[in-house]
């Protein structure tokens, strides 16, 4: 299979603003000039109304465009799901010339995008995110994914996958005005996360916004997408296959996937990563990397921002340790945390001592 990588971060940047999905057809026609046909693979509940806007504007480009559905759930980002999707690109005659366009939200984008990366050995896809969470964090950088079940129980979430990145990422935020109140907030998680990495100052413009985030300003969202996407785009650029520094864009997400394999259907990736940002600080504390770590302030602007900050229901410890083992950023069978020593200092604690991760937990009710 054939791995494409762009060189630097304003390739990886999205396309980023209030109108942005009408310029659709034409940044397909720039971006894979060989295309006639476009499958468009869009997530079933916002169909109506961007799947028809964004297929009226690639109509209107002069390409043929072919629409796929998706009922999209971490259950259903499954083989099976992507498998269906290569029979409707093999219906719709595609070939390497042409283009897959995913819009939706991140699952669709991992699901969509791994079906590009493997449809004839490697189609060149757009992603069109329409969640927050999406515009941030999911479509960029190239990977995509499929969950599998795991041995003994569970969800492996994205265990199976390739890097491929999309040629151009989309981001119009009116389309974050249809989105559950829920979804926008889990996106939230995401940016935390960047500021956390990488620009403090973002976790208090953030906490200074608050209310025009949730009144969705559109000038806000687009400082907000723009500003937090920037810091996800320069560490891939410089870390494409995830060798080093892209490791930590992982923070928090250790937790964050043994409690989605447990609790899919009580907590969403945002939700998730949020715990897992007051877990990771409580491990930094108790590793000694980060003395004074005082999880309470993000603690309390996950509450503003709407996103839980304990676990919604009792989980078995060992079940959470044993799922934690699964995940992918294990290595040789060690366990591998992305702790801080600071704002916008981490590193990665391979094999961390059990008080440690214990106290990730504890911090979250775990």
């Amino acid at each position: 299979m054939e791995v494409s990588h762009a060189p630097n971060a304003e390739s990886h940047m999205p396309q980023v603003g209030s109108g942005s999905l009408e310029e659709l057809g034409s940044v397909v026609k720039h971006a894979v000039p060989r295309a006639r046909r476009v499958m468009l693979a869009v997530d079933a509940k916002v169909r109506s109304p961007w799947g028809v806007a964004a297929s009226r504007a690639i109509t209107a480009s002069g390409l043929r465009v072919h629409e796929h559905a998706i009922a999209a759930s971490e259950p259903g980002k499954s083989m099976p799901a992507v498998q269906s999707l290569w029979q409707a690109m093999l219906a719709a005659g595609l070939h390497r010339a042409d283009a897959l366009v995913a819009l939706g939200g991140g699952i669709v984008g991992d699901l969509a995008g791994f079906a590009a990366a493997t449809y004839l050995r490697g189609v060149d896809w757009i992603a069109v995110p329409t969640t927050l969470l999406a515009m941030v964090d999911a479509s960029i950088g190239g990977k995509t994914a499929v969950n599998v079940p795991l041995p003994g129980g569970g969800l492996g979430k994205n265990m199976v996958g390739a890097f491929h990145v999309p040629v151009r990422i989309v981001a119009d935020v009116r389309t974050l005005t249809t989105l559950p109140p829920r979804e926008r907030s889990a996106g939230m998680a995401e940016c935390l996360k960047h500021g956390l990495l990488a620009d403090p100052g973002l976790v208090d413009w953030i906490r200074s916004n608050a209310g025009a985030i949730a009144a969705l300003d559109l000038a806000a969202m687009e400082t907000l997408v723009s500003r937090s996407a920037a810091i996800k785009a320069a560490i891939v650029a410089r870390d494409p296959l995830e060798k080093g520094e892209r490791a930590h864009l992982n923070l928090g997400h250790t937790y964050a996937h043994a409690m989605e394999s447990m609790l899919h259907d009580r907590l969403n990736h945002g939700e998730a990563v949020g715990l897992g940002l007051l877990a990771a600080m409580a491990a930094s504390r108790a590793a000694g990397w980060w003395p004074d770590a005082d999880p309470e302030p993000m603690r309390q602007l996950l509450a503003q921002l709407g996103l839980p900050t304990r676990l919604p229901a009792a989980v078995d410890r060992d079940a959470l340790l044993h799922a934690m083992g699964f995940d992918k950023k294990s290595e040789g069978g060690r366990l591998r945390l992305i702790l801080l020593r600071g704002p916008g200092q981490p590193g990665v604690l391979a094999d961390p001592p059990e008080h440690v991760v214990a106290a990730g937990w504890q911090a979250i009710g775990g």
